[in-house]
């Protein structure tokens, strides 16, 4: 078993931390290459939800509480040093709901707050009634994270890795039904919204996150749908104006570039081969181009 926390590459002496949270079903693997991607003076650490990857033989979480809970302990394992949330799709409510427990619970909270291409949790209870469901059979569960582009066909083919793949899928399904959004629960650090062009998300679904902090907001169009194109995806960070160094035209400047799409702004097995399918599913997905939801 190896820790929640992973980080592709260490840097101790780095100013801030990048911590990113998953979306549903998925790993870290999508998010490694950004480590070299990240300005040098910014660490990147991802958290690894149990029962997948280096935790395969970890049971998955039961509930949203037990999830947070660990995440929260996850957070604080960081020590001082000050770090962003940017969480996909279901990592986006984990990313705000950690944000609100850890500035609750006096700290450490995190600098600014990223949620990229997923729904408001106030509208939480909408989202999930819609197509991926915890309802839904392994056979559609299978077909929409194909087309989606979060399974690669050479996974399907595999009856071992797809059976993998569907009990991750349907595990963070049952977590995220338990997620039930307070009205009025906000968090203090900046937001920013990144979501796809393409994406099934409108001027209102972005709005609706403006509500939910007390501290800055902004909202940044990108190209592609749910997973963005490939190669905004591999630099996805260069979007998050809270990694630029104070300065010109970094975070800090006040004539730094806001960006924000037009609408908003007018709106405001064995051990062994559970080894071996554990790596393997670290490749398993490939973040396309595409038109679907996601949660």
């Amino acid at each position: 078993m190896s820790g929640p926390l992973i980080r592709p590459l260490p840097r101790p002496r780095a100013r801030l931390t990048l911590l990113c949270l998953s979306f549903c079903g998925g790993g870290t693997a999508p998010f490694r290459s950004w480590a070299r991607a990240l300005p040098e003076d910014v660490e990147l650490a991802l958290y690894c939800y149990p029962g997948r990857e280096g935790r395969f033989t970890d049971p998955f979480a039961r509930d949203w509480e037990e999830l947070l809970a660990e995440a929260l302990g996850a957070v604080r394992s960081l020590g001082g040093r000050p770090y962003v949330l940017l969480g996909h799709s279901m990592g986006a409510w984990v990313a705000f709901d950690l944000a609100v427990r850890a500035e609750r619970a006096g700290g450490p909270a995190p600098r600014a707050v990223v949620v990229s291409a997923a729904h408001a949790p106030s509208r939480v209870r909408e989202a999930l009634s819609t197509p991926p469901s915890l309802y839904d059979t392994d056979e559609e569960l299978l077909d929409w994270m194909g087309s989606a582009g979060q399974l690669a066909d050479a996974v399907r083919a595999e009856p071992e890795l797809t059976r993998m793949a569907v009990d991750a899928f349907r595990a963070d399904l049952r977590v995220l039904d338990g997620y039930h959004h307070r009205p009025g629960t906000r968090v203090r650090a900046p937001l920013h919204v990144l979501y796809g062009e393409r994406d099934m998300m409108g001027a209102a679904d972005v709005e609706a996150w403006r509500p939910l902090t007390a501290g800055g907001f902004t909202a940044t169009p990108l190209p592609g749908g749910h997973f963005y194109t490939p190669e905004v995806w591999r630099r996805l960070p260069d979007h998050v104006p809270a990694l630029r160094p104070a300065g010109p035209g970094g975070a800090g400047d006040p004539g730094a570039a806001d960006v924000r799409a037009p609408d908003v702004q007018a709106a405001g097995a064995s051990l062994s081969t559970r080894s071996r399918i554990a790596r393997s599913m670290d490749l398993r997905v490939a973040p396309l181009p595409n038109l679907m939801n996601n949660q």
